[in-house]
């Protein structure tokens, strides 16, 4: 999704997942308007439906570890055994690229490139089906951009997962998209 600073695209993608709510129209997710649920109605597809922040450190618990940011989010969606949650949690932060030592860090250690590979793994550890990306790539250098973009295009590849793009970069845009939507 793409267009001009402050047409609404972040707007939109908040409204996917349930962050903000609309006044009108409709938003079909698999055949459910999303629009018209209820907050109880809507929890279900919380786990379905995730968002990649375009600031993530903003978004992250400063006084919390990575590895217990990574367990909270698994703990508030259903998985109530310890093990499992940090089995899970240390198999995230690899299939995004950062190592296991990384689950004992601060978000504040982390590189830029590393905090949006954190944001990816937050998203991914629920294992959802659809993820909305506000400008993932946007604060970062071109070099990690291409590392993040690439990153995702795998993940997109090898788990059959939906992302939705947000961003005004129409160069990075045309890499990354199938199609391509223009808010004006």
């Amino acid at each position: 999704l793409v267009g001009e600073s402050g047409c609404g695209k972040s707007t939109s993608g908040r409204a996917i997942v349930g962050l903000t709510k609309t006044d009108s129209g409709s938003i079909f997710y698999e055949g459910t308007d999303l629009c018209s649920l209820s907050e109880k109605e809507f929890r279900p597809f919380r786990k379905e439906i995730q968002m990649v922040f375009q600031n993530t450190l903003s978004a992250l618990n400063p006084r919390q570890r990575i590895g217990s940011i990574l367990e909270g989010i698994l703990f508030i969606h259903g998985v109530k055994d310890r093990e499992e949650r940090r089995n899970q949690a240390v198999e995230v932060l690899r299939r995004v690229g950062l190592e296991k030592e990384y689950y004992f860090r601060f978000p504040h250690e982390l590189s830029g490139g590393q905090v949006q590979r954190l944001g990816i793994a937050s998203a991914l550890v629920v294992q959802p089906k659809l993820i909305v990306c506000d400008e993932p790539v946007s604060a970062l250098d071109v070099s990690i951009q291409a590392q993040v973009i690439n990153l995702l295009n795998d993940l997109r590849n090898k788990m059959g997962l939906t992302i939705m793009f947000i961003a005004h970069n129409l160069s990075v845009v045309k890499y990354f998209s199938d199609r391509i939507g223009v808010m004006s």
